[in-house]
């Protein structure tokens, strides 16, 4: 291969890649169906290579586009951490900050902390992922992350900043038309929200007593976000975090003196970026945050 290979091809690739159509990465891209086509058939081209097999089912990639994935997916996590660390103004506490936390976190939680954060630093720009996957902080994929499991690396700098409840949560109109449960047993009478495929929410519904080996549920879903919008809207009785179901009015918590589990949070970020008054100032401000949280419940 003779011709330089450039990142716009790749970014390209990238995004027909994760997003199965042509028309799809173009709109991630936001640039036109017949540009992507011509780079993409560029690149097969200067490759030597097909990349992708095409179908009436859209696009399936071939071997050698899986072999690809990979190196193209740290390309991208280098350029983005490129525009990141560009954005940083000296001792100033601005710029981009990414952040993976999450997903029912970064819904119900962490949007007030950032509000107030950005009234102290308003030159900061926050990038949120909300994902369960543990963003990669060594490959700086991202530069704070929020964790419901222990750090291991020891390149992390890490701080343990809560232990959240889990317990149970309906509304008052499911109560007022199933009954309220009094014990563990009479609890496996009524309408369960639950996990649907996740190993670790099934394995830990699977220690659970209430629960027994072979749970039933009226409705699952992997979405935490979803089980919890499924209680409110008076599907049955779903888990969630106790501070975040004690603070909606419509919700009534169920069996309280039984907690499920306790979920610790830690805030992480890589020791290289520590120093980095911006990020800093992101995990300091998180960190606090989670403390006075748990204080309050």
């Amino acid at each position: 291969m003779s011709k330089p290979i450039s990142w716009d091809d790749q970014r390209i690739f990238l995004a027909i890649l994760e997003e199965g159509s042509l028309s799809a990465a173009a709109r991630r891209l936001g640039v036109s169906h017949p540009t992507v086509r011509a780079r993409l058939e560029g690149l097969e081209h200067d490759l030597g290579t097909v990349l992708f097999t095409r179908s009436v089912n859209g696009l399936t990639p071939t071997a050698a586009a899986e072999a690809l994935r990979e190196p193209a997916r740290t390309m991208a996590m280098a350029s983005d951490l490129f525009v990141r660390q560009a954005s940083a103004r000296g001792a100033e506490v601005a710029g981009s900050v990414r952040i993976s936390v999450p997903d029912l976190m970064g819904i119900e939680v962490v949007p007030p902390m950032l509000a107030a954060l950005r009234q102290a630093h308003p030159a900061l720009r926050i990038e949120l992922e909300l994902s369960n996957r543990m963003a990669n902080l060594l490959a700086q994929e991202v530069d704070v992350a929020v964790r419901t499991v222990t750090p291991g690396q020891n390149a992390l700098v890490a701080r343990k900043v809560a232990d959240i409840p889990l317990g149970f949560f309906a509304t008052r109109d499911y109560v007022a038309r199933k009954g309220m449960p009094l014990t563990a047993q009479e609890l496996q009478q009524h309408d369960l929200i639950g996990p649907d495929r996740s190993a670790a929410d099934l394995a830990l519904a699977r220690r659970l007593p209430v629960f027994g080996e072979a749970p039933e549920f009226a409705m699952v879903t992997d979405s935490h976000p979803a089980q919890l919008a499924a209680a409110r809207a008076g599907l049955g009785i779903a888990a969630t975090q106790v501070p975040i179901g004690e603070r909606d009015p419509g919700l009534l918590r169920i069996l309280p003196e039984l907690v499920l589990a306790r979920l610790p949070v830690w805030i992480v970020m890589h020791e290289n970026l520590a120093r980095l008054p911006r990020v800093r100032a992101v995990f300091d401000h998180l960190a606090e945050s989670y403390r006075a949280l748990a204080r309050a419940g």
